[in-house]
């Protein structure tokens, strides 16, 4: 069974030849760039993935565009891909067991993986943040993206999802900035979501969403097993449970304003 394994790229010149040297394992490696301004496609060259240039719109309708573009390859057809993020690296452990599972019977549509987030350069194993399941492992013409996600992508399958026991390893938010700046992104989209479902905020939505996200991070998902890290990492995500409904109510403010 043929594997093409596909790294979606913005301005990872930083990551992308580290993650492809942990893709060796795979018969083919694809960088599906969305028009990178750094030397991201010519560090992916080098390193001897093949290069495709893909305007990005959304989560969902990239990894859509790569798996038409492997589909409609032709000669030596891939089988199944692994989408892998530049940032994520592929222990050999996890490769052999990828390679297993692709002579799987053909009932099986995909795999999901576990992920050993590093986060602040610690690794991560409450408040959610292990297992952490990707469903990155697709068999080709078996599934597809929902098109409606366009950020927190949501895999259709057409048939069985396995589970992969190793992990892969996601060097996640190396940094407070880098927190900061993808979770106002994420508050950002999650309150457009919301406006446009119709929701308005109601005034307690500002002190108990908050209160709950901390309670489900650091007590339910057992955030405390991570110490002073997952005690801070539970009152950030509580804080953006707040920025989000403080963007709701922009947004409906400036609704019933215009």
């Amino acid at each position: 069974m043929k594997l093409t394994a596909i790294i979606l790229t913005h301005n990872e010149s930083k990551h992308v030849a580290d993650c492809i040297a942990t893709l060796r394992f795979a018969d083919q490696v694809i960088v599906f760039d969305s028009d990178s301004r750094d030397d991201t496609r010519e560090r992916a060259a080098e390193a001897g993935a093949l290069v495709i240039v893909h305007p990005f719109e959304d989560f969902a309708r990239q990894r859509t565009a790569a798996l038409d573009a492997v589909a409609n390859m032709g000669a030596g057809r891939t089988e199944w891909v692994l989408f892998i993020d530049a940032d994520e690296r592929v222990p050999a452990v996890l490769a052999r067991e990828i390679r297993e599972k692709l002579s799987f019977p053909a009932e099986y549509a995909a795999f999901r993986i576990p992920r050993d987030n590093f986060i602040f350069g610690k690794l991560t194993r409450g408040g959610g943040w292990y297992p952490d399941y990707q469903t990155r492992l697709l068999r080709v013409g078996a599934a597809h993206y929902d098109l409606d996600k366009r950020v927190h992508e949501v895999v259709i399958c057409t048939g069985r999802v396995g589970t992969i026991k190793a992990a892969l390893v996601h060097h996640n938010y190396n940094a407070i900035s880098q927190f900061h700046a993808k979770q106002r992104r994420y508050t950002a989209y999650d309150a457009r979501v919301l406006f446009e479902a119709g929701v308005r905020p109601k005034p307690q939505n500002y002190i108990l969403q908050p209160l709950r996200q901390f309670w489900w991070r650091f007590v339910t998902l057992r955030g405390f097993i991570d110490g002073l890290h997952g005690l801070r990492l539970a009152l950030l995500m509580a804080w953006y449970e707040l920025v989000k409904y403080r963007l709701l109510r922009v947004r409906w403010q400036e609704h019933d304003a215009g």
